[in-house]
C-alpha cells in the first residue's frame, strides 16, 4: 500500500519528518525517501529499505539535512519523494496507491512532449507519472484535481511547494489522509499522514481525517481548504482486517477494536471445544483477543514474533521474500502448543501458502492436538485494484479451490459468494484439507461489515464481491 507523511513548521521540521515517515514502515518495505524545503532550497535523498530498516539507512542523512517543511514516504513500488521543476515552480511530490491505466496515460504525455527519467525496477516512477499530471492544469490544485480524475485506480498524494504542503485524497477516499496540529503552543506547526497513529509520540493531535477527494493546503498558518470532499466514499475495509497499526484509527474507528469485534463475531458464530485461542502475529492478536473474551476461551500465545530484525511478510514483493520473512519471524513455543486442540486467528487467507506450509506446520510439529483456524475476514474472491498487495486472480486461495472443483477458471464465482450455498461449503473444504487443519470457519461478510462499524456503501469491498 505504502504511507505519506508531510510536515510544516516554524521551527526545523526534520525530526518529525524522520520519525512521521518511519512510523508509517508496516506500510512498505522496498522504498523510501524524504524531502525537505530549507535555506538551501528543495533537497531530497531516497534509499531502498528492503535490506534494512528505514532509521538505519536515513540517520546519518538525517543528522545532516534541515528544513521549515518536509515529505516522506515508504513504499513497495515506488521510490520517492520526486523533485519537479515545472511552471507552477519547484515542487516535491510523493503519492501512494496504484495507477491501473498508466500506460495509457504516460503515451498521452509523450505525445504531449513529456520526458521519463525515474525508474522503479524498470517502470516508469508513479510519481513521475503523477506530476506529468498535475502539470497539466492550470495550477497546481487544479492540476491535482485533473490527475485523479484520469487515473484509473487510487492515489492520495503530498505536493510540497514554497507556499505550503498541498495534501489530496484519493477521490473516493480509499485510503486515509489525517491532519494534526502540534500541542506546543510555540510551535507553529501541522502534519499531514496516512497513519494517525504517528501523530501522538510526535507531539501532535489528530484534527481531521480529509473527506474523500479533498485538497487541502498545509501552512505555518494553518490548514487552508481548497477543494471541498466528494460526497461518495468507499473507504478500504482492509485497514481494519489487517494494514492499519492498531493503534491507528481511520473515518474515528479504531483499529484494534475493530479486530476485536471481528474475533466475538467469530466466536459468537462457532461452537468449538478448544483449549486456548491464539493469533497469528501481528495482526491476528486483536482478532484473537477479541474470540477469547467474546468465548471465554482463554488466550496464549502459541506463536510469538521475532520483532528486532523482521518487518511484515505480506508486503514484500516477491513471494520467496514474504515466506523466508515468515518462516524466520515466527517462534512457536512448544509448551503452550503441545497436546492441545488449538483456535488460531489470522487476519484473512491471502494464498494460504505462508499459514500452510509454515504457520500451520509448525503448530503440528509441535504437538497441537487440533488446529481450528478462524480467518477474521471472508473469503478473499477478487485481487486489489487499487494496491499491488494480490495482482492476480490465480494466487487466491480461493480461486485455486474453485479451479480444482470446477476444472476451470470462472470469471465471476457468484455462486461461491453466497455463504449459505452448497458450492461455498465445498470451497472452504477443500482450502482446509489443502492446509491440513481440523476445521476452517470464515467470518462473514455482513458480520465484517458490522465489525467495522461503517455502513456497508461507504466500504470498498471488491476483495470479496468484485464491485
Amino acid at each position: 500500500m505504502g504511507g505519506i507523511f508531510g510536515v510544516v513548521s516554524s521551527a526545523n521540521c526534520i525530526k518529525t519528518l524522520f520519525y512521521g515517515t518511519d512510523y508509517h514502515s508496516h506500510l512498505g518495505t522496498e522504498h523510501a525517501g524524504m524531502a525537505v524545503l530549507g535555506p538551501q532550497g528543495f533537497y531530497k535523498t531516497v534509499h531502498s529499505v528492503s535490506q534494512v530498516q528505514f532509521k538505519s539507512r536515513f540517520i546519518d542523512e538525517y543528522k545532516k539535512m534541515d528544513g521549515f517543511f518536509g515529505i516522506g514516504a515508504i513504499d513497495d513500488d515506488t521510490p520517492q519523494p520526486l523533485i519537479f521543476r515545472s511552471r507552477f515552480g519547484v515542487y516535491a511530490v510523493a503519492a501512494v496507491g496504484l495507477i491501473n491505466n498508466k500506460n495509457q496515460l504516460v503515451n498521452e504525455l509523450l505525445k504531449e512532449g513529456a520526458n521519463f527519467g525515474e525508474r522503479a525496477g524498470g517502470d516508469i516512477n508513479n510519481a513521475e507519472v503523477v506530476s506529468c499530471l498535475i502539470n497539466r492544469g492550470d495550477n497546481i490544485v487544479e492540476g491535482i484535481a485533473s490527475m485523479r480524475a484520469v487515473i484509473e485506480g487510487s492515489i492520495c498524494a503530498v505536493v510540497m511547494t514554497s507556499e505550503g504542503i498541498y495534501a489530496a485524497r484519493d477521490k473516493f477516499g480509499r485510503f486515509p489522509l489525517a491532519i494534526g496540529k502540534s500541542k506546543n503552543p510555540q510551535d507553529q506547526s501541522y502534519v499531514v499522514a496516512t497513519e494517525a497513529s504517528s501523530f501522538e509520540n510526535l507531539g501532535y493531535e489528530l484534527t481531521q481525517f480529509l473527506g474523500p477527494g479533498e485538497i487541502v493546503l498545509l501552512t505555518t498558518d494553518g490548514v487552508k481548504p481548497v477543494k471541498p470532499a466528494g460526497t461518495e466514499k468507499k473507504i478500504c475495509s482492509f485497514l481494519w482486517i489487517y494494514t492499519g497499526y492498531p493503534s491507528s484509527s481511520y473515518e474515528g474507528i479504531s483499529v484494534e477494536g475493530a479486530r476485536e469485534r471481528c474475533g466475538a463475531y467469530l466466536a459468537k458464530r462457532d461452537n468449538i471445544q478448544a483449549d486456548f485461542v491464539s493469533g497469528v502475529p501481528d495482526s491476528g492478536v486483536g482478532h484473537a483477543l477479541g474470540y477469547a473474551m467474546a468465548s471465554g476461551i482463554p488466550y496464549r500465545r502459541a506463536l510469538v514474533k521475532y520483532t528486532p530484525g523482521y518487518g511484515r511478510s505480506y508486503t514484500p514483493p516477491a513471494q520467496e521474500i514474504r515466506d523466508l520473512v515468515a518462516t524466520m519471524k515466527l517462534c512457536a513455543v512448544r509448551e503452550v502448543i503441545n497436546g492441545n486442540r488449538i483456535i488460531i486467528c489470522d487476519d484473512s487467507i491471502v494464498r494460504g501458502t505462508q499459514l500452510k506450509n509454515l504457520t500451520i506446520k509448525k503448530l503440528w510439529d509441535n504437538g497441537a492436538k487440533e488446529i481450528h483456524v478462524r480467518p477474521a475476514c471472508p473469503p478473499l474472491m477478487f485481487p486489489c485494484i487499487y494496491t499491488s498487495s494480490t495482482r492476480t486472480t490465480g494466487e487466491l486461495a480461493c480461486r485455486k479451490a474453485i479451479r480444482a472443483l470446477e476444472g476451470k477458471e470462472i470469471e465471476h464465482p457468484s455462486e461461491y459468494l453466497d455463504h449459505h450455498s452448497e458450492k461455498h461449503a465445498k470451497m472452504i473444504d477443500w482450502i482446509r484439507r489443502d492446509l491440513n487443519v481440523t476445521s476452517l470457519k470464515y467470518l462473514a461478510i455482513d458480520d465484517m461489515i458490522a465489525a467495522i462499524g461503517l455502513p456497508a456503501d461507504q466500504l470498498c469491498l471488491h476483495c470479496w464481491l468484485g464491485k
